[in-house]
């Protein structure tokens, strides 16, 4: 049952494909943050647009076997990392039919080796789940070589885990 994983470059050709994820990363994360659906039925994301004008922003497509799986958002917005470059995991979202499969952790993986430097992942409170993975997750790649920093963005208070993907300790 070997997988192909892979991540690649949402394309801005691609825009309406990611735009219908995040409809259904919105939806999941909706219990977390209670957010309601537009008078047009829509969630929305406020910097959908920008990742095709900021350069530091960049769109993923996971996929497996080719097929995709769902997306990873990434810019440059730290709340706890002010050096630059620090990069941040702004959205990740696995679809329900390939979750607990280790997907999610290769994808991680892939994504911060593709991207070295320092890194921040914050976690929603109440989302405990992604608290677990993320945890087990930087745990393993870093080799315990990570920061945990309580961290209060514009609407919740988490945690934040924080690490560099090059080897260097933070």
């Amino acid at each position: 049952m070997a997988k192909n994983i892979q991540i690649k470059l949402v394309e801005e050709s691609e825009k309406s494909v990611l735009k219908q994820l995040i409809e259904f990363y919105e939806y999941d994360f909706s219990e977390f943050n209670n957010h309601d659906v537009n008078k047009h039925g829509y969630y929305g994301y406020r910097y959908f647009d920008h990742y095709w004008t900021e350069d530091d922003r960049v769109p993923l497509f996971i996929t497996v076997d080719e097929k995709i799986a769902g997306f990873v958002l990434i810019n440059d917005y730290c709340y706890v990392l002010k050096e630059k470059p620090s990069r941040s995991i702004a959205e990740f979202f696995v679809m329900r039919k390939y979750r607990k499969q280790g997907i999610g952790t290769k994808v991680a993986y892939l994504v911060f080796d593709r991207f070295k430097g320092n890194w921040e992942v914050l976690v929603h409170p109440e989302n405990r789940v992604s608290f677990h993975f993320w945890k087990n997750v930087i745990e393993d790649y870093t080799q315990g070589d990570f920061l945990t920093k309580e961290v209060t963005t514009e609407e919740w208070a988490g945690t934040g885990y924080i690490f560099s993907s090059d080897g260097k300790s933070l």
